[in-house]
């Protein structure tokens, strides 16, 4: 169950959800007959065992087991919990989460809240103040931005002074005390309170629902520090969010690529020059999680870095915290602009076009991967080969197996001469000894096909929800005898209350129960029965039958073979059932 998030919205956003649609963006899919299917993203194989069904919207890899729907996927792929899997696929879908309230998540909201509140009017008090200050606004002028960008971005001016937001903001207990947890203000060793963010060019910082979480300050004439950032909160956590994400989402309905740039000033005179697909990693280096938050957007990415060696090494960071991340169908590219240059100065000097050509030219993840490698290395000697190779496999090794590793694993075998089969032995090997001890995983192929009746009568019910309002379940399945069938009245009652539910859905409904790991190999079983779609409802009917007969049969012989006596009712039972 999702606690918080009601059950009807889960359910509805499944529904909305194309599973394929959703893995293929991050794992190639082939069709085969009326499945999809690819290498298992969750461990390394050569021949795809990994299976997405589109009519069922489950997927199921008979290698290593792995199983599930929509939100499974996500949750296993991206590394995320359920509420963040539910949120991203809301995101996706241009859904805002609803929550339903309880006594913990209304505590959670009453601290949040206060927060988002005072963030927000900070926001329009600085947006007023940029309108009344005409030095501010010459500023963004001088740097080629239009009003229509700075409201676009919400763009505004903090004035001088030491207690202009205290002032406007802080009377209050409780609103200080905001201000304070949101580091707008800040505490000096005197328990005096001042102003963070003082004569400075203000850039608010959105999560993915355009909620206000924190402020990028720039100062306006020289100085240090040139960008000064809100302080991680309960709102802000600077790692995990890019500023002009959710800018670029509502800019665009389909982004091709991203492009990944340091400041906020880049991001606006991009957009400002019609290039409105940049986000900022807020000051830091590209993190694992932002990058992952990149891709779940767009499937190619481009970091842009200043060509001196902060910026390469800027670049190199980023490209080690890719290697985790990256998998077929994603693309990772790198632009080096000339020193002393960045996006910003750059787009203002050559226009849109020239600078759009600049990252048509990027260099690839792997041109820049080599080129590093090979200056750090004299190719010429063995020992510097073996150099080479020993950074790249330990680069590599971070990599989901994948067509592109095997291509960098083939190219670092041209490089330096070894066999690819050599190199893979290293690098799997390496692999093996970094990860945890693990039981050995057997395939189950074999065993899905070796179904009795009730396994089958699960699979079709889970599978075809509808059939639950053309033949009932028994209501004595609920405490029968045999074991599966109070599950099957489960999945009965569940789907009364639910007609419209899809399997998916269903299958949701039974998250972290006792029956999860059964349901989710059951939704991917196929055998003859739950292939014969032309006949489905007559199978089932005749299932549901031969099971309600065999289990009462089989109880009575229990009672008997033991001497336990009959009761009347159940004795003309019994003797109707010797007559079938």
């Amino acid at each position: 169950m999702a606690g918080l998030i009601p059950q009807n919205f889960i359910d509805d956003l499944i529904s909305r959800s194309d599973i394929v649609e959703v893995i293929n963006a991050r794992v190639p899919l082939k069709r085969k007959g009326k499945e999809y299917t690819a290498c298992c993203p969750f461990h390394n194989e050569k021949t795809p065992s990994f299976t997405v069904s589109e009519s069922k919207q489950f997927y199921y890899c008979f290698g290593c087991h792995a199983k599930g729907n929509v939100i499974g996927f996500l949750m296993d792929y991206e590394h995320l919990s359920y509420v963040d899997a539910i949120e991203s696929l809301a995101a996706d879908q241009h859904l805002d989460v609803p929550h339903e309230e309880d006594s913990r998540s209304h505590q959670q909201r009453q601290e949040k809240q206060p927060l988002y509140d005072i963030l927000k009017q900070a926001s329009d008090l600085f947006q007023q103040q940029l309108k009344t200050s005409q030095r501010a606004i010459d500023y963004l002028k001088q740097r080629g931005l239009s009003g229509e960008i700075a409201r676009q971005f919400k763009i505004g001016y903090a004035p001088e002074g030491w207690d202009f937001l205290v002032s406007h903001l802080g009377k209050s207990k409780d609103h200080l005390q905001a201000l304070q947890k949101t580091g707008l203000v800040v505490i000096n060793d005197n328990n005096k309170t001042y102003d963070r963010f003082r004569d400075r060019i203000i850039f608010p910082i959105t999560d993915q629902r355009g909620r206000i979480i924190g402020f990028g300050g720039r100062i306006l004439d020289q100085g240090e520090p040139k960008y000064l950032n809100s302080p991680e909160n309960a709102v802000f956590h600077k790692g995990y969010e890019l500023y002009g994400l959710y800018e670029t989402k509502q800019a665009l309905r389909k982004i091709d690529r991203i492009i990944v740039v340091e400041g906020y000033m880049d991001v606006v005179a991009l957009a400002q020059h019609g290039i409105n697909y940049a986000v900022a990693s807020l000051g830091t280096a590209t993190t694992t999680e932002q990058i992952q938050k990149t891709f779940r957007t767009t499937h190619e990415i481009i970091f842009c870095y200043d060509g001196d060696n902060a910026g390469k090494k800027a670049a190199w960071r980023a490209l080690e915290n890719t290697l985790s991340v990256i998998r077929d169908g994603m693309v990772a590219k790198f632009l080096f602009l000339p020193e002393k240059e960045d996006p910003d100065t750059m787009v203002r000097k050559e226009g849109k076009d020239a600078f759009e050509q600049r990252i048509k030219n990027a260099t690839t993840l792997s041109e820049f991967l080599f080129e590093n490698l090979k200056a750090e290395s004299d190719i010429s000697s063995k020992e510097g080969k073996a150099l080479l190779a020993s950074k790249a496999n330990k680069l590599i090794q971070k990599m989901h197996n994948s067509l592109f590793k095997d291509l960098l694993i083939e190219e670092l075998s041209s490089l330096v001469g070894l066999s690819q089969q050599h190199l893979e032995s290293r690098i799997s090997s390496a692999d093996e000894a970094n990860r945890p001890v693990s039981k050995t995983i057997k395939p189950v192929r074999g065993q899905l096909v070796q179904n009795n009746k009730t396994r089958i009568a699960i699979a079709l019910l889970l599978q075809n929800p509808s059939l639950a309002s053309h033949y009932k379940v028994p209501n004595n399945f609920q405490n029968a005898f045999t074991k599966g069938l109070p599950l099957l009245y489960e999945l009965q009652k569940t789907i009364d209350s639910n007609p419209e539910i899809s399997p998916a859905a269903l299958l949701e409904r039974f998250r972290d129960s006792e029956h999860e790991k059964a349901l989710n190999i059951l939704s991917m079983l196929q055998t003859p029965e739950t292939d014969n779609t032309d006949n489905i409802k007559e199978v089932y009917k005749n299932l549901i039958e031969r099971l309600h007969y065999d289990d009462r049969d089989e109880y009575f012989n229990y009672k008997i073979n033991n001497n336990e006596q009959l009761t009347a009712e159940e004795q003309k039972e019994y003797l109707e059932l010797c007559t079938k």
